[in-house]
């Protein structure tokens, strides 16, 4: 029978706390293989190896054969803790409230999430709607015109003043009293909102060489909270300005972008990719649609602890750290991402039971298709892709991806779709 005894203190949807006791003689145990395994490594002056007194050993890794103690107490309770409490842990757990003392028992908190147990009342009968949107000439001369600007040159403007549209090589240096800062140096284009209003109208009226001390005050809207409606001197002094001349549209520049005999061939080119993506944004938008649907009809929740999970992830993708506490710039983070991370938490909870309930994994064979279609596509051999994606960590990636794919197939095909045109 086994010297553990776990006891539920608190749950919630996501969460199970649990207080743990390891007996008196189940840590002797441990210890006693802990000692042990230093005694037989032990390399001690004055005695040969593994024949030094078990006192000294203890006194000599004393820190070290605790930690093995409590790693090898943990690692069973939480083997315990699993069967008895049928948990489905989505995380390690994490260990809080340590307490031991030499010759008592190991007491501790295990905190774990878990995934909640989703009731599917309803997933299937809705009526949606999958709306393609149109590709027109308009769209195509839009996209032709970003393709023109990429490859623009800019050409030195002799004389006069810059206006919007130009680039211009100005630098700006902080001024304090009567102590003028370090200057920096920028490239900007007028008119695109690379630089505060007030800046770009005193640019504009300068000439290549002039310099002028000026109060630029920051609009309310700007990123930097602290500076929005602050007022700064500054010396802006330009130095060069710069007109965009784009290339004319024409076969020669159809073949520069991508090889095409002629601009009309781009254009088509133009066309399909559009008409594609018009394609991957219907049906992105038909399976949000099932996930609002299936959300409001099983009433699936968003429990704190994987809310909080995603806000973490979210955070540490733009660089915001937890490191230090709960400041300022995270809780603003947080609140604005929050919502976005309540409705992840409910899309990864639907899915997951609907693929529990109707057994839609992905298969081996499924991946292994999936990658031998990639491998065909890029020009490889399936084995030397499934090692990039194996050293990158990437299986996981694409078995998540196939598996929601067959389980978006299965939940359409409970309901009702209706083209439309937009």
């Amino acid at each position: 029978m086994s010297n553990i005894t776990i006891e539920k203190k608190s749950e919630d949807a996501a969460s199970r706390s649990l207080q743990v006791t390891v007996g008196v003689e189940r840590v002797k145990q441990a210890e006693d293989k802990a000692v042990a395994l230093y005694a037989s490594r032990a390399r001690l002056p004055g005695f040969r190896p593994g024949k030094a007194p078990v006192a000294i050993v203890r006194k000599r890794f004393d820190q070290a054969i605790k930690q093995a103690v409590l790693e090898d107490v943990i690692r069973e309770s939480w083997e315990t803790a699993q069967s008895e409490q049928g948990l489905k842990p989505i995380s390690d757990p994490s260990v809080r409230n340590l307490k031991f003392e030499q010759g008592g028992p190991v007491e501790f908190e295990l905190v774990v999430e878990v995934r909640p147990e989703i009731a599917l009342a309803r997933t299937g009968g809705f009526s949606l709607t999958r709306a393609v949107a149109r590709v027109d000439d308009a769209a195509i001369t839009e996209q032709l015109e970003r393709m023109r600007e990429r490859k623009a040159n800019w050409l030195p403007v002799e004389g006069g003043k810059p206006a919007p549209g130009h680039m211009v090589r100005i630098e700006v240096a902080p001024i304090d009293g009567d102590k003028v800062g370090e200057s920096n140096p920028h490239n900007i284009v007028l008119g695109q909102n690379q630089a505060v209003p007030d800046l770009e109208e005193k640019v504009m009226s300068l000439e290549p060489g002039q310099t002028v001390d000026a109060d630029v005050r920051f609009p309310e809207d700007f990123p930097d909270e602290a500076r929005r409606g602050q007022t700064r001197r500054v010396r802006v002094t330009l130095h060069e300005i710069k007109r965009q001349e784009l290339p004319p549209l024409d076969d020669a520049f159809a073949n520069e972008v991508g090889n095409f005999d002629t601009l009309a061939a781009l254009k088509d080119a133009i066309r399909t990719d559009l008409a594609r993506d018009a394609e991957r944004n219907a049906d992105a938008q038909v399976r949000s649609a099932l996930i609002s649907e299936l959300v409001a009809a099983n009433g699936v929740p968003a429990p704190h602890s994987l809310v909080h999970r995603w806000l973490h992830a979210y955070a540490h993708q733009f660089g915001i750290s937890h490191e230090h506490g709960h400041n300022e710039d995270l809780e603003k983070f947080e609140a604005q991402f929050h919502d976005i991370a309540e409705a992840q938490v409910r899309r990864d909870l639907i899915i997951g039971a609907v693929v529990e309930k109707e057994k839609l994994q992905a298969t081996e064979a499924e991946i292994d298709e999936r990658i031998g279609a990639l491998a065909a596509a890029r020009g490889v051999s399936a084995g030397d892709l499934y090692g990039q994606l194996q050293k990158a960590g990437r299986l996981s990636e694409l078995e998540h991806s196939i598996t929601e794919d067959k389980a978006f197939t299965w939940l359409l095909s409970q309901s009702t779709v209706v083209e439309a045109k937009s």
